[in-house]
């Protein structure tokens, strides 16, 4: 095939709707994170999606060099495709086609991706397009790949769905993509509200297990706006109708965890392990649920003058177990590192508390999160080694990280506590004339501790925990 050939064929391909043309890696910095974005979360993991799927997956490996991969993946979407939209295979396979065409190209195996470039013009023909049509169901495909890629594509998304339902505003799997793209974009500014795209959603089509997850999310926003009885009764239909789909049960334990029934919510993260049992967030937010009861036990025995001092040394190894394992399979999760240290502290394994806050100290954290880790290893070195030393200079590391947080006036606070603690021993002791220093001129003028919120720190029988007491 001559140059020119060539770079008309490459002109022809960027006429093409795919994966290659939405340019969906724009904004990435890594494409394992985009990789494990697309694979790992549990959105939309039904037979229904499955080609969705393997298109992106054939776009992600060629773009790990791994071009046969990408064919194999797109052989089975396009087997899919055949089966389960027979009636309408020629439409649902173009985005396929149009992906066969640019990993041959890029294989320099120029006169397959001619041919598939020419299968598209043959279908585009018909509807007097040489290369592309206006069609609901290919916006409808980038609509979905575009939400399995995550936030930054979701206002596309949305605006794909909203095509869709102008040339067929009934259609059931449009306004489900519509509903959930507008829940995820109700978390972010200018925040909008998808009740109403929830309730039709349901509506169009209440009983189908693929529309059940749309249930799940309804209940949540149910939850938020005080409305738990309706939210409730949603989630339990969801669970009952799709009682093996991952992304229902995921989002059910969302809402029993933020009803604090953290069992409900594990035992529910629990059968969704059963189907992605290498799955990392799955294993971490079990262990965070298991943490989170660890702080319950924690709590009850603030409250608690005497009764139970026995420290909950299964719930600890059970979050140990998890989030151990979520390390293992991802280790650039945020906070997982830090959850195990504190949880090493309390179980008296400080040797591997300290490997853990080193771990999580050598990622790239945000402000915010580095802010905590320094607040927490603060406290271990404080209740925990002993070493004041330390304490102090990982709250002042902490302090002048320029994020107004309420970790940050926390460690404020203790250091404040401790210059008038040393104060109070020796007025004239350069380590804490400096300390008082450093307070001044980050205040502008010396404030009183907070000694009510601190005071439960120094409490003995709380020494176990207080690597965890503050966050």
């Amino acid at each position: 095939m001559s140059e020119t050939t060539k770079n008309s064929l490459e002109s022809s391909l960027w006429q093409l709707k795919c994966h290659f043309t939405w340019n969906l890696l724009e904004g990435e910095n890594s494409l394992d994170e985009f990789e494990d974005r697309v694979c790992n979360h549990t959105e939309f993991r039904s037979s229904g999606f499955k080609a969705t799927m393997y298109n992106l997956l054939a776009y992600i490996q060629h773009h790990r060099g791994q071009n046969e991969a990408a064919l194999e993946y797109l052989r089975q979407a396009e087997e899919l495709i055949q089966r389960e939209h027979a009636d309408q295979a020629e439409i649902r396979s173009l985005v396929t086609w149009g992906n066969y065409a640019w990993v041959y190209y890029h294989m320099d195996r120029l006169s397959e991706a001619q041919a598939y470039a020419d299968k598209v013009k043959h279908v585009c023909k018909k509807y007097s397009s040489p290369y592309r049509i206006e069609s609901p169901e290919i916006d409808c495909e980038e609509g979905w790949s575009r939400l399995k890629c995550g936030r930054k594509n979701t206002e596309r998304a949305k605006v794909c769905f909203e095509k869709c339902l102008e040339k067929n505003p009934k259609n059931p799997e449009f306004t489900s993509g519509l509903a959930i793209s507008s829940y995820r974009l109700d978390k972010w500014p200018p925040p909008q509200n998808p009740i109403e795209a929830l309730r039709q959603a349901i509506q169009l089509n209440p009983d189908s297990p693929d529309n059940q997850y749309v249930k799940a999310l309804l209940a949540l926003k149910l939850q938020k706006m005080n409305q738990e009885g309706e939210g409730q009764r949603l989630v339990q239909e969801a669970v009952e109708k799709a009682p093996h789909a991952t992304d229902v049960l995921c989002a059910a334990a969302m809402l029993y965890r933020k009803q604090k029934d953290l069992d409900k919510a594990i035992e529910l993260l629990t059968r969704a392990l059963k189907y992605m049992p290498n799955n990392a967030y799955l294993h971490y937010h079990i262990g965070a649920c298991y943490r989170a009861k660890v702080q319950e036990h924690q709590n009850t025995r603030k409250n608690e003058r005497y009764g139970e001092r026995k420290e909950p040394q299964e719930l600890i190894e059970q979050a140990v177990s998890y989030l151990k394992r979520a390390d293992e399979l991802n280790e650039n999760l945020t906070h997982v590192c830090s959850y195990l240290a504190c949880l090493c502290a309390q179980a008296g394994q400080y040797e591997e508390a300290e490997y853990y806050f080193q771990k999580e100290f050598s990622k790239e954290l945000m402000p915010v999160d580095k802010q905590l880790v320094h607040l927490r290893y603060g406290n271990f070195q404080k209740f925990q080694m002993k070493c004041e030393d330390k304490a102090i200079h990982h709250f002042m590391e902490g302090v002048k990280i320029n994020q107004e947080t309420k970790e940050k006036e926390k460690m404020k606070n203790k250091l404040q506590r401790i210059a008038q603690t040393r104060l109070s021993q020796n007025r004239t002791d350069p380590e804490t004339l400096h300390l008082l220093a450093f307070l001044e001129e980050l205040n502008g003028e010396r404030q009183p501790a907070d000694e009510t919120s601190e005071r439960d720190l120094d409490s003995g029988c709380l020494v176990p925990s207080a690597s965890l007491a503050e966050e």
